[in-house]
C-alpha cells in the first residue's frame, strides 16, 4: 500500500524488488525517477476513472499499471546510459505520437516508446502531468467510443 508524500518523503514501496531497482541507480538518477514516480501516483489519484495504481517490475523496470480500472497502458521508468531517465509506454500505442504533436520542442522522444530527459532537465509540470494522464486513461477513449 502506498501513502501520499508527506514532509518531503516519498511513498513507501510495497514491493522490495521495485525498491531494489530504484536503489541500483546513482543518487541523482534515483532522485529524478522517484520524483517521476510520485507524479504518476499523484496524477492517478487526481484523475477520475483511473483508480489504484499497481507498482511492479516489467522487463526489470519499475512499471505502473491501472490494474483496478483497466483505464490505461503501462508506464515504465528507467535511467538512460547517458545519465538521464525516461518515461516509457507501450510502443504499439499512439501515445508518443500524440506527445510529440503536443510537446515537440518541450520534450525529447525515443521512437514511439519514450519521453527522455537529460540529467539537468526540469520538465514543465503541467505538460508532464498531461502526458502521464494520457497514458493512465489511454484505454478509456476506446471504451467511450464503443459505447456510442
Amino acid at each position: 500500500m502506498t501513502k501520499r508524500k508527506t514532509g518531503g518523503r516519498f511513498r513507501p514501496f510495497a514491493d522490495p524488488k521495485v525498491a531494489a531497482v530504484f536503489e541500483s541507480y546513482p543518487a541523482p538518477v534515483r532522485a529524478r525517477l522517484m520524483a517521476l514516480r510520485e507524479t504518476i501516483f499523484d496524477v492517478a489519484e487526481a484523475t477520475e476513472g483511473v483508480g489504484a495504481i499497481e507498482e511492479t517490475l516489467k522487463w526489470g523496470q519499475p512499471a505502473y499499471l491501472t490494474t483496478e480500472s483497466g483505464s490505461g497502458t503501462t508506464i515504465r521508468l528507467a535511467g538512460t546510459p547517458e545519465g538521464g531517465h525516461g518515461l516509457y509506454v507501450h510502443c504499439q500505442t499512439t501515445l508518443v505520437d500524440n506527445y510529440r504533436a503536443l510537446y515537440d520542442g518541450v520534450f525529447r522522444f525515443e521512437g514511439n516508446r519514450a519521453v527522455l530527459f537529460d540529467a539537468g532537465d526540469r520538465p514543465p509540470k503541467a505538460a508532464l502531468e498531461h502526458c502521464i494522464r494520457m497514458a493512465l486513461t489511454y484505454k478509456l477513449k476506446g471504451k467511450a467510443e464503443k459505447r456510442r
